[in-house]
């Protein structure tokens, strides 16, 4: 009798009221979330401080890593591609320099709940307080590396001219997107663990289909099937994301339709984060 009152008890927690199971709860579990932010970026911060304690050059290996990889990656395909460098290095560089925030969000964002199953279980905050502090993270880490993009604007001057500025609203809708694939990854792989080392495999596939380490211009130049091709790899979604930011940060013609083509996915991405908030946000604290 006792075990039978036990677990109703139980089943009782993991039935939230059905005011609960609403867009409004998700979406209000989202904005008290934000307002939390004393909270979200004092641990963000921490987990920085925490991954470079006793290091001498502490967050700064985060820009020499990126920075030797771009250098190598910028030379050797620009050989191969035969692309000057000074067009081509820029390119990977910002490249590289947006993939690892995007990646960085996908990969840490799914195992975001299952890591903090401590802090879950024992601090009364919104749920989304764990995703604004992972894209704060990553924020942090996109800030150290744009130190290289200075760096590359003073070795290979460009005339940039009045469209860079629209890499702050595109950074922004970056930003925003890392809220919503953290939140909406890390619940689905907090219920289905297999979701995380399936999605970690995705993503490095992700890094080969999308123009990165080469650039649809070239697929374009070579006529034929291969510039159809190209037009294949403009369907990647993750194109149109690059593009946003990287072309007014390098020079290269801004178009309407790679904004159009984001901010789409950005509010469609929303949605599906909030139907899943709605159906799923209460059960994390069980599942984790």
């Amino acid at each position: 009798m006792a075990r039978f009152q036990r677990m109703t008890a139980v089943d009782a927690e993991a039935s939230p009221p059905s005011e609960s199971k609403t867009f409004k709860a998700a979406w209000s579990d989202l904005v008290r979330g934000f307002f939390q932010h004393e909270l979200w970026l004092q641990l963000g911060w921490q987990d920085i401080k925490q991954r470079y304690r006793r290091s001498v050059l502490g967050p700064l290996w985060i820009t020499i890593a990126t920075g030797v990889m771009a250098i190598a990656l910028g030379l050797l395909y620009s050989v191969l591609f035969k692309i000057p460098v000074a067009e081509f290095l820029p390119h990977v560089t910002v490249g590289l320099i947006m993939w690892n925030f995007i990646s960085g969000a996908m990969k840490e964002g799914s195992d975001i709940f299952i890591d903090n199953e401590g802090l879950i279980k024992q601090l009364p905050s919104a749920l989304s307080v764990h995703c604004y502090r992972l894209v704060w993270k990553q924020t942090l880490f996109l800030a150290h590396n744009m130190v290289i993009w200075v760096i590359l604007m003073l070795v290979f001057p460009r005339n940039l001219g009045w469209q860079v500025l629209l890499a702050f609203p595109a950074l922004g809708l970056l930003v925003l997107n890392g809220v919503w694939v953290s939140m909406f990854f890390g619940i689905v792989a907090t219920r289905y663990r297999d979701v995380s080392p399936l999605l970690e495999a995705l993503t490095q596939l992700l890094f080969y289909v999308t123009p990165i380490v080469w650039t649809t211009q070239t697929l374009h130049e070579q006529g034929g099937a291969v510039s159809s091709r190209a037009k294949i790899a403009e369907l990647n979604p993750l194109y149109h994301y690059m593009e946003v930011v990287r072309a007014p940060l390098i020079g290269a013609p801004v178009h309407a339709y790679n904004w159009v083509v984001v901010i789409c996915c950005t509010v469609a991405g929303l949605l599906l984060a909030l139907v899943a908030m709605r159906q799923w946000r209460f059960r994390v604290s069980y599942w984790v």
